[in-house]
């Protein structure tokens, strides 16, 4: 791994110096372990503790199959998905890779005692297998994490609905939380070349999410002039939704649980907000029943900071705890859009305002190679910024896990993997240079 190091903060090796370079037998990568998996049974989710299930562990570097690419990861980033990965909720990860071995002998690699978790990278291209042209060696790149065969016609319109459709580094193995990464060629693209290592690697996930949940017609096809209520809004997800709205000329209201991530949304642009906390919501009377008033006070609130307007589009991902409230403050002929459920996905709402007023409720889950490549290329061009608060080291990852298990964190938190330190990569510095404030928004800085 050193010499891979050192070629890539060389800054100036060829593609012919990496094909030279030596692919080690093994690396680090955080992982889970599957005889583990009932560790944590009887406990409630919050007492479900990261540190204890996520270990670094050295293991051996994959076979490299066609249409793929080895990837030595300089950052990554946490997801929730890795954090349901590490408390085994709502099911086990190898119960994915148990089924995604069966698939064929490619996936069946898959199919390990232990599972690589992360579903981000920024990093170089180490080698590429049989039938991929459009990358090599030396290219420097992010990933985004779906993974798809395309066997069936199924998914040849959008490719998130591919019967064999699966998040990388979740549903898969040798994810992006490591020194070295596995992934199918078409998950690549361009690293943003203003940007950090750590920076790059963290909107990959949630960048694309916000981008198909909110802007792309497979999602609420937000246009301008729209009112958008975003959950969440400092958060991973929020914050790229927030920013969508503000750069696609909507009006962004922002819910958030506190004084500083109110603060947050205020430097993104954004005017209008609600601090759930200090406005005391309370969308449940009791673990059964939820509270219609409190939906109506939300929406009654929304109006007074719309001059008296309904939203267009809730952007959701809490679930259980916001959705009633959710579907009822959606004007008349309006769109829920929905991915995740960080608070339960059992949801519950009243059907007389979603039926009765037209209103639609649409799931969406990531994002096709096309919306993830327009949302990255948003991030290179510099319309859309990283939302970075906090980086950990790869020995970390489980508190970096825990934080945002326990909602400690702002944006996204990155982790670094083969990068010594923060602040390396960074390609174009007259770029960086002017949105440096919009970079550094999240750290405080």
């Amino acid at each position: 791994m050193k010499e891979i190091l050192e070629a890539i903060l060389s800054e100036d090796a060829s593609p012919a110096d990496y094909a030279a370079l030596t692919v080690p037998e093994s690396y680090r990568a955080v992982t889970l372990h599957r005889d583990e998996e009932q560790m944590f049974a009887g406990l409630d989710s919050r007492d479900k503790d990261p540190r204890k299930s996520l270990h670094l562990d050295e293991v051996p570097v994959p076979e490299l199959g066609p249409g793929e690419a080895l990837v030595a990861v300089m950052a990554s980033s946490v997801n929730y998905n890795t954090v349901w990965s590490s408390i085994y909720e709502p099911v086990s990860t190898f119960g994915f890779l148990d089924r995604y071995g069966k698939l064929s002998p490619e996936a069946a690699r898959h199919n390990l005692p232990y599972h690589v978790l992360g579903s981000d990278l920024a990093g170089v291209v180490l080698r590429t297998g049989p039938g991929v042209h459009a990358w090599k060696p030396g290219d420097e790149v992010v990933a985004h994490c779906l993974s798809v065969e395309l066997e069936s016609a199924d998914g040849h319109n959008d490719t998130m609905l591919d019967p064999e459709q699966r998040i990388w580094g979740f549903e898969t193995n040798f994810g992006g939380l490591a020194e070295v990464a596995l992934v199918k060629s078409n998950q690549l693209m361009p690293k943003p070349a203003h940007l950090t290592w750590e920076e790059a690697a963290s909107p990959g996930l949630v960048n694309s999410t916000a981008y198909r949940q909110l802007v792309s017609r497979n999602g609420a096809g937000m246009k301008q002039g729209d009112n958008v209520l975003i959950w969440g809004a400092s958060g991973g997800l929020g914050s790229y939704a927030t920013q969508y709205a503000l750069a696609g000329g909507a009006t962004p209201i922002c819910v958030v649980s506190s004084d500083t991530k109110a603060d947050i949304c205020r430097a993104m642009g954004a005017e209008a907000i609600i601090d759930r906390s200090a406005e005391g919501y309370k969308f449940w009377k009791d673990e059964h029943n939820q509270d219609p008033r409190e939906w109506k006070r939300l929406g009654g609130r929304i109006r007074e900071l719309t001059g008296g307007e309904d939203v267009d589009i809730v952007f959701e991902h809490p679930g259980r705890e916001t959705f009633g409230a959710s579907v009822y403050v959606t004007r008349k002929g309006g769109t829920i859009v929905t991915c995740a459920s960080t608070s339960g996905y059992m949801h519950q709402y009243d059907n007389r305002y979603l039926w009765m007023s037209l209103k639609r409720i649409v799931g969406s889950h990531f994002a096709n190679y096309r919306e993830a490549w327009e949302a990255n290329r948003l991030i290179a061009k510099g319309k859309i910024h990283p939302t970075l608060s906090k980086t950990y080291t790869l020995a970390e990852t489980g508190q970096a896990a825990l934080d945002v298990h326990h909602n400690k964190h702002q944006g996204k938190v990155g982790v670094l993997c083969l990068a010594p330190q923060e602040g390396l990569g960074v390609r174009n510095a007259e770029l960086r240079a002017k949105h440096l404030p919009a970079i550094n928004r999240f750290r405080g800085e």
